[in-house]
């Protein structure tokens, strides 16, 4: 698969402070792509540089094959962008803004009408006849990101979509950005992992200034991560979560409440035939045996050492 975004050695200095410490990354076409880092990561930089709103002070960064520093219009109008704090003219309405913003690109008469009305429906917004200035946040979001789309861009860049929204307004953005997936790339940058576990086929996590690791979700989780069991019985928790400890495929072993034990494995397919022979010789009833992945949270944490 093509790349939609190639970047290589990319840095950006702002006097002393250096935002960006060589960043190399590839967002293949067609990908919802979760750019994902604690505050301060560089994230925002990133963006501005890929979008032609910052210049680099070294590197490059191509998109659809173009250098972003010597881009003409003509490849910026492949782009779509929601900055993360978005500027709305709060006495239009979401078709008056959507038919202004489509004006900027040239975009008239009979196909703006339909794409208006196609982003309306998408943002949940047909109908409403309200002034922007009194959307909720959700809502402002959810028409931040059909402006993006207004040019029907190849390329879709989100920096925080999220960030400022209530479990509700997160939803609607999130389904929202979900059901873009292989019909443009989406470039979402963000620090709440959940979001990105839930709607991105592919993750990079840049910490301070450099992209420690970029991979498919999970292919990072099998990459980075270990598999947790949950063992339950009847009696005899203590001395099996010691007997437990000395197996080489137990990275780590804790009790729970009611008789369980809970195992971080090295080794899944090893601990599954293990624990179910250990149980039964030490002649106790085995009330549940439960597996799960790592989840992306614990796969950052490793690789950022805790910091959000």
């Amino acid at each position: 698969m093509s790349a939609a975004i190639e970047v290589a050695g990319l840095t950006k200095v702002y006097g002393a402070k250096r935002a960006l410490a060589g960043v190399d990354l590839t967002v293949p076409t067609g990908s919802v792509f979760g750019f994902l880092g604690p505050n301060g990561a560089g994230k925002t930089t990133t963006l501005r540089i890929l979008t032609g709103l910052a210049a680099p002070s070294g590197g490059e960064a191509r998109v659809f094959g173009h250098d972003v520093v010597s881009a003409t219009n003509q490849v910026r109008a492949d782009i779509g962008f929601l900055p993360d704090v978005p500027g709305y003219y709060e006495w239009m309405t979401a078709p008056e803004f959507l038919r202004f913003a489509g004006s900027l690109f040239g975009i008239g008469g009979r196909v703006l009408d339909e794409r208006v009305e196609a982003l309306l429906d998408l943002a949940g917004l047909t109908g409403v006849r309200q002034k922007i200035g009194g959307y909720s946040r959700g809502m402002k979001q959810r028409l931040g990101v059909a402006q993006a789309l207004i040019n029907a861009p190849k390329l879709l860049m989100l920096d925080e979509p999220t960030s400022a929204l209530d479990p509700i307004g997160r939803k609607e953005v999130l389904d929202m950005i979900s059901s873009l997936g292989g019909r443009t790339t989406v470039f979402f940058s963000t620090h709440i992992l959940s979001d990105v576990d839930r709607v991105c086929d592919t993750v990079a996590i840049l910490h301070e200034g450099r992209v420690v690791t970029q991979a498919p979700i999970g292919e990072l989780k099998s990459r980075y991560g270990t598999s947790k069991l949950v063992v339950g019985v009847t009696e005899g928790a203590d001395a099996l979560a010691a007997a437990f400890r000395a197996e080489p495929w137990a990275a780590e072993v804790a009790r729970g409440d009611n008789g369980s034990i809970k195992i971080t494995v090295a080794d899944l397919e090893s601990a599954r035939r293990a624990v179910p022979a250990m149980v039964a010789a030490a002649g106790v009833g085995l009330t549940r045996f439960e597996t799960g992945e790592v989840s992306l949270e614990e796969v950052f944490v490793d690789l950022v050492g805790g910091e959000r």
